[in-house]
C-alpha cells in the first residue's frame, strides 16, 4: 500500500481544519493524502440516481468537497477520498493502522468542551497503532476554519525511564521536516526533603535539576546525532509532569506525547500528561504509542 497520512472527515469545521492541517503535513513527508468518511448506512453505489433519493450523496459530496479545497490549495498534492461502509471507531483504529498518522479534528478547551473527542475519539487514540494528531480550528479572518498553526517548535513531553524510541523518532522527523527547532521537557516534582521549615532548599532542587538534565541529555544525544540539522534545547521543570509539558507547549507548532501500547485492555488508558495535553493544549497534539 502507498504510504498515506488518512484524515477523519465528519462535516464539522474542526475536522475541516484538521484536513488542511494533514495535508500540509503529508506536502511535507511527501504522503499520499486520504480523506476518510464512515458511515455504516453507506449502500453499494447507485447509479442515475437523483441526489434526493441518493442514500450515499451527502456522505460523498463531504469528501469531495474537502478533496476540492485541498487540491486547489496544494495542487502538487495526492489526495484520496475513501468513503467507508462502517462505524467510525472502527473504521478509523483500522485505517491508523494502514498509515503513517491519522489525523482527527478537535474542539474548545473550555469545561464543557475539553473532552472533546467523546467516547470514539478517545477509543481511538487510546488503540490505534500509529500516532494519532489531535487539531483544533481556529478562525481565519473571513471567518471560516483553519487548522491550528504549523509555525513554532516542536515540543516532546519526555520520561527519563522507560522506552522512547518511537516518541523521538517522530517528534525529530517532524522538526526536521518542517526546519523548526525542538524542545524536550521533563516534568519532575519538588522531593519532600526539599521542602524546610524556612522554605524550599534549593541545593537540593539543584541537584535533582542537574540530575535530570543528565539524563535528559543521555536519551537525547543519539537523536541529535542522527538528526544534525535540527536544533535542540531541552528543559527540565520542577512541577507537576502534565502542567509542565503544558507551559512548554505554549506556542508550540506542534506537542507530541507518548502513551503506553496496552493489547490487552479493552478500555483505552491515557496517562495523565497525555490525557492534560489531549484535553487543554492549545496546539496540536500528537500522541505516539510506545512498547
Amino acid at each position: 500500500m502507498e504510504q498515506a497520512l488518512t484524515v477523519g472527515l465528519d462535516g464539522t469545521p474542526e475536522s475541516i481544519a484538521a484536513a488542511h492541517w494533514a495535508a500540509d503535513e503529508a506536502e511535507r513527508r511527501n504522503l499520499t493524502l486520504r480523506l476518510m468518511h464512515a458511515w455504516p448506512l453507506l449502500i453499494p453505489e447507485p447509479t442515475r440516481v437523483p441526489s434526493e433519493v441518493d442514500q450515499n450523496y451527502w456522505a460523498r459530496r463531504l469528501v469531495h468537497q474537502a478533496k476540492a479545497e485541498i487540491q486547489a490549495r496544494s495542487p502538487g498534492l495526492t489526495v484520496v477520498g475513501n468513503l467507508v461502509a462502517d462505524d467510525a471507531q472502527h473504521a478509523l483504529i483500522q485505517a491508523a493502522g494502514e498509515s503513517e498518522m491519522l489525523v482527527l479534528g478537535s474542539r474548545g478547551v473550555s469545561p464543557a468542551e475539553s473532552y472533546f473527542l467523546g467516547d470514539i475519539g478517545m477509543s481511538v487514540v487510546g488503540h490505534a497503532d500509529r500516532p494519532v494528531v489531535l487539531v483544533r480550528a481556529e478562525e481565519t479572518d473571513d471567518g471560516g476554519p483553519r487548522g491550528s498553526t504549523t509555525e513554532g517548535a516542536v515540543v516532546v513531553a519526555l520520561k527519563l525511564h522507560g522506552p522512547s524510541d518511537d516518541l523521538l523518532e517522530f517528534a525529530f522527523t517532524t522538526a526536521a521536516a518542517r526546519g523548526v527547532p525542538l524542545r524536550a521537557v521533563h516534568g519532575s516534582r519538588v522531593p519532600l526533603h526539599a521542602f524546610t521549615p524556612w522554605g524550599m532548599d534549593h541545593t537540593v532542587t539543584h541537584e535533582v535539576r542537574q540530575e535530570a538534565r543528565t539524563s535528559l541529555g543521555r536519551v537525547l544525544q543519539p537523536w541529535r546525532d542522527k538528526f544534525p540539522g535540527v536544533a535542540v534545547s531541552d528543559t527540565v521543570r520542577l512541577d507537576s509532569p502534565a502542567r509542565a509539558v503544558l507551559s512548554a507547549a505554549k506556542g508550540a507548532g506542534l506537542l507530541v506525547v507518548g502513551r503506553r501500547r496496552h493489547r490487552h485492555t479493552p478500555v483505552p488508558r491515557l496517562g495523565p500528561v497525555t490525557q492534560a495535553a489531549v484535553h487543554h493544549a492549545r496546539c496540536p497534539v500528537a500522541v505516539v504509542p510506545h512498547a
